[in-house]
Parts: C-alpha cells; sequence; structure tokens
C-alpha cells in the first residue's frame, strides 16, 4: 500500500487540478478566484460527506480507537485531500491570494495527513480532523459566492451565517475539544500526531473571532 500512496495523492492532485481547469474555461467571465473557490466548495462536500462515512459508519471510530492502524478507505480519503491541499497551497502561492494563517493551516494540514500516511496509522482521528475543519467548508464559500453576486446583506447571507456559526460552536469547538482529549490521553499516537494531528482544532475561537470582526466589517461598510 505504500508503495500506492503518492500515486493516490498524484492522482488527486491531478484530479483537483483538471477540475480548476475546467471551471476556468467554463467561467471565462469569471476570476480565478472563483474557480478555485468552487474546487474548494467541491472538495469541503466531498471531504465532509466521505470522512464523515469513515468515521461514523465504517469506523473504526476515533474518540476510542485513536493510533489505530490505517484502513484502505481512510487511506483514498487521505490522498484525495492531500492531493487538494497541495493543489490550494501552491494556487495560494502562485498567486499570494492567502495570509500566514491560511498558509499555516495548509502546511499543518499536509504534514498531519502525510505522516498519518507514511506511518500508517492514526487515520482515524485525522479523518475526523478532517471531517471537523471541512464541514463549515461549504458555508464559507456559499459566503464568499454571496458576497461577490451581492447578495450576501440578504436573509439568504443570515441563514448561511446562522449554520456556519451554529456549526463551527458545535463541531470545531464541542466535538473537537472531546476528540483532542481522547486522542491526549490515549497512550497509543505518537507525541507528534498528538501534536500536528489535532492542531486545526485547537484555534478554533480564533477564527470564530476572525469571522465575527469581518462580519461586523462589511456590515459597517454596507450602511456607509
Amino acid at each position: 500500500m505504500m508503495a500506492s500512496i503518492p500515486l493516490r495523492v498524484t492522482c488527486g492532485l491531478i484530479a483537483w487540478l483538471s477540475l480548476y481547469t475546467w471551471f476556468c474555461h467554463k467561467y471565462k467571465h469569471r476570476t480565478y478566484e472563483w474557480s478555485c473557490r468552487l474546487v474548494t466548495l467541491t472538495h469541503g462536500v466531498l471531504a465532509t460527506c466521505l470522512s464523515a462515512y469513515v468515521g461514523f459508519i465504517d469506523g473504526p471510530w476515533p474518540l476510542t480507537h485513536p493510533g489505530s492502524p490505517n484502513t484502505t478507505l481512510q487511506v483514498h480519503v487521505l490522498c484525495l485531500s492531500l492531493g487538494y491541499f497541495l493543489f490550494d497551497l501552491g494556487w495560494c502561492v502562485y498567486f499570494q491570494a492567502e495570509g500566514a494563517l491560511m498558509l499555516a493551516h495548509h502546511t499543518v494540514s499536509i504534514l498531519g495527513i502525510a505522516v498519518s500516511l507514511s506511518l500508517g496509522e492514526s487515520a482515524a482521528e485525522v479523518n475526523a480532523v478532517l471531517f471537523g475543519s471541512e464541514i463549515t467548508n461549504p458555508l464559507l464559500q456559499a459566503r464568499w459566492f454571496l458576497r461577490e453576486t451581492g447578495l450576501y446583506h440578504s436573509f439568504t447571507g443570515d441563514v448561511v451565517d446562522f449554520f456556519f456559526v451554529a456549526l463551527f460552536t458545535g463541531v470545531r469547538i464541542g466535538v473537537g475539544a472531546w476528540l483532542m482529549y481522547c486522542e491526549l490521553v490515549s497512550p497509543t499516537p505518537r507525541w507528534f500526531i498528538k501534536a500536528k494531528g489535532t492542531s486545526p482544532m485547537r484555534s478554533p475561537w480564533r477564527h470564530l473571532l476572525l469571522f465575527e470582526l469581518q462580519r461586523n466589517l462589511e456590515n459597517d461598510l454596507a450602511l456607509d
């Protein structure tokens, strides 16, 4: 399985790059960021569904089996997402479209997934972190598209913001804290998996604060 992992990641990277190219061709009148956001939206929905199936149905349960050997399905999901994160990190660096926070988030995600795939273990909790990190992503992208089309300051925008905050609070802060506790107290996962694998769950308040500050700023600008 180890020999095929680089091939799977490469295939995933090519798939995301091809999807981006197709979006660019289909939406020629839009910016490159529009197409990249569509790829991000697609990955967010796909990663959420796949990681939810892996965690809730296929198993093993990440809260009780952290550090367990990787299953074939877990490896497939992580390779697909690793290909996406490599694509998006390259896009952000090339277009200089994101700040240090997003670049750091992508780098940590890439390292966490790569280490889990290399060791052949701990994919259960890494998949759980992927689920918690990506479940709010489609709403963030919907928010961006609403803002670009001038529909953000409407009832639809309020609904999107409400569900984003609700999911962020419940999953990233609530379930994320539980997962981090189970990961840290378990003797099975290696220390660097504990450090890197749960890092996206350790700073949800900072992300939520930034979201609220940006939202308030946009509301103030809309009133001017």
